[in-house]
């Protein structure tokens, strides 16, 4: 629940975002569904594009505390690791209404947010990348760190194009990224 009035104008812009879209997302509707002033939004949030960012890095927030969790669950090996880490996200990106209004978007101002997941994701895929080699780093992959860093990006982008376009099951799908990364993770992906 939220509790500050940040929290509750951007919880306001995300159940107006996956309602009725990102275009019906205003300042003012935002300020009479908070219960604060128009200015009181703009202090709390900055622009609608910074809310927008906001938005999509505080579901990022949740999507990596699924990754976090699914580590936590394989401590001692990596690709199950990794398997459920991505079967987690995958099936946690199927039920989430903000990532499905951004991914199905077509036209105008509700496009606005696909970028974010795609085009200009360069914080996004920063935050990522930086929890997936925090959480990988422990389990002593057989690979060099010149080419540890290719591979979890690999990996980052690879889930993240699933997320955005899936096409398999979330369990078929982890299976088979888990596959390719400990083949690269194993040391597999030295250049010639």
């Amino acid at each position: 629940m939220p509790t500050t009035t940040r929290e509750r104008i951007v919880a306001a812009a995300v159940e107006m975002t996956t309602s009725s879209g990102w275009a019906a997302v205003t300042m003012s509707r935002l300020a009479e569904a908070s219960g604060v002033s128009r200015q009181t939004v703009y202090n709390e949030v900055g622009s609608k594009p910074a809310l927008a960012e906001t938005m999509v890095l505080e579901e990022l927030a949740r999507f990596l505390q699924v990754v976090e969790r699914a580590f936590d669950a394989e401590p001692d090996d990596l690709a199950r690791a990794i398997e459920r880490a991505v079967t987690d996200v995958l099936t946690y990106a199927r039920a989430n209404p903000l990532l499905h209004a951004v991914v199905s978007a077509t036209h105008g101002a509700d496009t606005e947010l696909l970028p974010l997941l795609t085009t200009n994701a360069g914080s996004l895929l920063g935050t990522a990348k930086d929890v997936v080699s925090a959480r990988v780093a422990p389990y002593a992959p057989g690979i060099d760190a010149e080419h540890l860093d290719p591979a979890i990006d690999m990996v980052v982008r690879v889930v993240l194009s699933h997320v955005m376009q899936p096409s398999g099951s979330p369990e078929q799908t982890g299976a088979d990224i888990a596959w390719l990364a400990s083949q690269v993770l194993a040391g597999g992906g030295r250049r010639a």
